[in-house]
């Protein structure tokens, strides 16, 4: 394990390094005298240590700054504030540990068991990839690829990453926040050269420490920079940077958003159940048969869903001779109080049936609960049919 420890204490500094050696001679330990401002270019450590007893607000600023930009970094804090007050903004600015100074050895280590048990696993985990796109215009997909991400994110400590792939018109960082990206996927393509973990970190508008949006171009020109290769190497960094990869691709089927779905572990195509939804979710399907997506890699989410609809979940199973993943319950104010604000549905209206759904959904994906469709909306609604 590559461990960095920081200190403006010298003393300090040497005194933690010598703990972190004897504990285990393996470790690549590196000292860096001084405030954490940035890490050396060449540095990629697993931990981070800072030992800094009187840390204030500005300083749990910059740390959320540096882990933004180095996502798969544990930092782990010695400090003498232990208020809850304080731990809750730590956790905020992604600190994986807050430790009393000077930091007992059994503390120090026990954090690094933790976190060396969390590298491990990440070492043996592929980060998921999930796509969605639209059966038709207007269906939802991008509310639910930016909502169901931000579920993902906001239900533990998976890291998770959004990518808007429509290309053109993509739009997706818009329902999540009011912020303007600083750069998008237009961006990296131009820089593809330059793309390691630190640079696609940077890259993303971040809506949590653990979530994070790669926007889609603000010119449709700058669609043509995007070139297939590239999505082939930002998706494989992003597999090994995160736990899931949320695609939105849009309407469109091209060879860049082709590309994208060959790749996908799970492709979600989102309608709503009324007939023009129904006509244009077959073609679709056929497209997926034509390309050789088996069918275990297709999942429909049916989205505005209306118990009282003159077509239901079992008519549309009937008609696809394929079974509905999720539905999603109509919810008009608390969907469009969520768009409007650049708000996720789930801050803004934790008590929605929307919201509701999109942790049950989230929950499945993650191996919660159960995916058994009866333990679900699809069941309690197939139950009422």
């Amino acid at each position: 394990m590559h461990i960095t420890v920081v200190s403006r204490d010298e003393k300090s500094l040497a005194g933690i390094a010598a703990l972190l050696r004897n504990r285990n001679p393996a470790h690549q330990v590196e000292t860096l005298a001084g405030a954490l401002k940035r890490l050396p270019a060449a540095s990629s450590p697993d931990v981070v240590i800072v030992d800094q007893p009187n840390c204030e607000a500005g300083d749990l600023d910059s740390l959320e700054r540096l882990g933004n930009q180095h996502p798969r970094i544990a930092f782990i804090l010695l400090c003498r504030h232990h208020t809850p007050d304080f731990l809750l903004q730590a956790m905020r600015a992604g600190v994986r540990e807050v430790i009393d100074y000077p930091a007992p050895p059994g503390c120090l280590y026990q954090a690094l068991e933790r976190i060396e048990e969390k590298l491990q696993r990440r070492s043996d985990a592929n980060g998921k990839l999930l796509a969605f796109i639209s059966c038709k215009g207007g269906s939802g997909a991008t509310f639910l690829a930016t909502n169901l991400a931000y579920a993902l994110a906001a239900q533990g400590d998976s890291r998770v990453a959004l990518i808007d792939m429509n290309l053109q018109f993509g739009d997706a960082s818009l329902f999540v926040s009011d912020q303007k990206p600083l750069a998008t996927l237009a961006d990296v393509a131009q820089q593809i050269h330059r793309l390691d973990p630190s640079f696609l970190a940077s890259s993303m508008l971040n809506v949590l420490p653990n979530y994070g949006v790669l926007a889609a171009p603000d010119d449709p020109t700058l669609a043509n920079d995007v070139k297939p290769e590239h999505v082939d190497a930002i998706l494989r960094l992003a597999r090994q940077q995160y736990d899931f990869i949320v695609l939105d691709i849009g309407r469109s089927l091209d060879a860049i958003s082709i590309r994208a779905l060959d790749q996908a572990d799970m492709i979600f195509p989102v309608l709503q159940t009324t007939l023009p939804y129904i006509r244009d979710g077959k073609r679709l399907l056929e497209v997926f048969h034509s390309l050789d997506y088996p069918m275990d890699k297709i999942h429909l989410v049916v989205n505005r869903h209306d118990k009282g609809s003159e077509i239901s979940v079992y008519d549309l199973v009937t008609a696809y001779g394929s079974d509905v993943y999720m539905t999603v319950p109509n919810h008009y104010e608390a969907a469009a109080a969520s768009v409007n604000q650049g708000i996720p549905v789930l801050q803004l209206a934790p008590a929605s049936p929307i919201t509701r759904a999109l942790q049950e959904f989230a929950r499945r994906l993650s191996g919660a609960a159960p995916i058994a469709a009866q333990d679900g909306w699809l069941g309690r609604l197939l139950r009422r049919a």
